[in-house]
């Protein structure tokens, strides 16, 4: 994943909501309640963990049994410490007492717990990088130090590994076209980060490193999941059965079993705790709602490249706070320009006086005689349902195409729809390209240039490829 594109908008939950999700993940909750166990005779050792005699009380404090009980402790411990609910008071006595934050999971802002839960998720993270105990153990040489080379482990490139399944996981899950609030199965994410996106049939070696790279995921969910990053359906435990006889998980998935070689989704916590992260990272990952108090410029670049569905939900949220006619005004006056990005800009802004009632009338009738807005102004009028909508010249018809068609090109590229577009343009207008080259618009020439590439019929590919010639000579190119 890339930091130098923007990623698709998010639809975050409020805040308040969110800070109760927190604050009800077990892992923090047992956190908080071990912070307020603690007390002066809590004894921790030198790594700031519970010494070995304090673990049973822990245990007993959270109401845990089984195996497990004592690791979920001590993990709780880790994470209250981690975040400030718990302070060491004196390292050499190994003392501790209340963390100044701890008082935020009660008496702070929605923020400010949300803030506490993000810490608790990094220490997660990084626990979820580690081997597991077993795996140290072996690797331990008889000075009590971990050999990394007889571990097979490298922590940069464990934790790059698990952030890039996060990554995919959290774009997977905001694409228009992806599961959304569903679940994705295990196979198809550990797929995403080992299968090269033009390999046709996996190779058994590429198949081994997915069975590899699942297992591992499965470890570290089952780690994030109390943690109210994800919920995960674990791998059935017969499948991992039968992959230690077979010493790997079946190539083939069954699509009918498919949940049995688990299932994961981010949680709404989850979005905002990966949003959190990727910003932090360097990277733009923008939520719905950022642009509703920013200006009409903001929302027309901002919105450029957002899918439909979540552009339309953006600017919903900017009009709601602005008066009709202001708004049109203000969307129309950020719409002027000759730069690269103001064809994709009017569109934007076509789009958003799409959702304005009747009462922006005058503002639309207001630059009829525009060069650049007259066009998408008696478009407006006619669907309104207005009359006396003054007929266009032929020369604002081809500059609103050219336009138009330069608008879709950025916001989509060679698309399906863009082709049937300029396929249906050269068959409406008999003698299209040679008026289109006089097009007085800066993007003049790349329109044409792209009607040549898109257009199947080779004779009507050659009048455009022409036509572009043209264009670019007279414009000095």
């Amino acid at each position: 994943m890339s930091d130098s594109a923007p990623l698709p908008p998010v639809r975050l939950h409020p805040e308040a909501e969110l800070a109760r999700d927190a604050l009800s993940t077990p892992l923090l909750a047992r956190a908080a309640r071990l912070a307020r166990w603690a007390g002066p005779d809590t004894r921790i050792d030198a790594g700031g963990g519970l010494v070995d005699e304090q673990v049973p009380a822990a245990v007993e404090e959270l109401g845990l049994s089984g195996d497990d009980a004592a690791a979920y402790a001590s993990e709780a411990w880790r994470v209250a410490v981690d975040t400030g609910l718990v302070e060491i008071v004196d390292e050499e006595k190994g003392t501790v007492a209340a963390g100044a934050d701890l008082a935020l999971l009660t008496g702070g802002a929605p923020h400010d717990v949300l803030a506490v839960w993000l810490g608790a998720l990094e220490t997660v993270l990084a626990d979820a990088s580690v081997p597991d105990l077993d795996d140290l153990v072996d690797a331990m040489d008889e000075g009590g130090e971990v050999d990394l080379s007889r571990l097979d482990w490298d922590p940069e490139a464990e934790a790059e590994f698990l952030d890039g399944v996060l990554g995919n996981l959290y774009l997977l899950t905001i694409s228009e076209d992806g599961p959304g609030e569903g679940p994705v199965p295990l196979p198809a994410l550990a797929a995403s980060m080992i299968v090269p996106s033009d390999m046709g049939e996996p190779t058994n070696d590429v198949l081994e490193q997915v069975s590899d790279a699942m297992m591992r995921l499965d470890d570290q969910f089952r780690l994030l999941d109390p943690v109210g990053l994800v919920e995960y359906q674990p791998v059935d435990e017969a499948l991992m059965a039968d992959a230690e006889t077979a010493e790997e998980l079946p190539g083939g998935v069954d699509d009918t079993d498919v949940s049995r070689y688990g299932m994961v989704r981010l949680t709404p916590l989850g979005l905002y705790g990966m949003r959190a992260r990727l910003l932090e990272a360097g990277f733009e990952a923008p939520a719905v709602g950022d642009l509703a108090d920013k200006g009409a410029d903001a929302l027309l670049d901002g919105t450029a490249l957002f899918p439909q569905t979540a552009a339309r939900t953006e600017t919903e949220q900017w009009l709601a706070r602005r008066e009709s006619l202001a708004a049109a005004r203000e969307l129309l006056a950020a719409a002027r320009g000759a730069d690269a990005g103001a064809s994709l800009r009017r569109l934007r802004c076509q789009q958003a006086l799409s959702l304005v009632g009747p009462e922006a009338e005058p503002a639309l009738r207001e630059v009829l005689d525009d060069p650049e807005l007259g066009g998408l102004a008696r478009v407006w009028l006619t669907e309104a349902g207005f009359t006396d909508v003054p007929a266009p010249s032929q020369d604002l018809v081809f500059w609103l195409t050219v336009d138009t068609v330069a608008a879709q090109l950025a916001a989509e590229g060679n698309s399906e729809e863009l082709q049937a577009l300029v396929e249906g343009l050269a068959a409406q207008h008999s003698g299209f390209f040679a008026a289109a080259w006089r097009v007085d618009h800066p993007a003049t020439a790349d329109v044409l240039e792209a009607m040549g590439r898109l257009h199947p019929d080779k004779k009507v590919a050659k009048e455009a490829r022409k036509a572009a010639f043209k264009a670019r000579s007279q414009q000095g190119g």
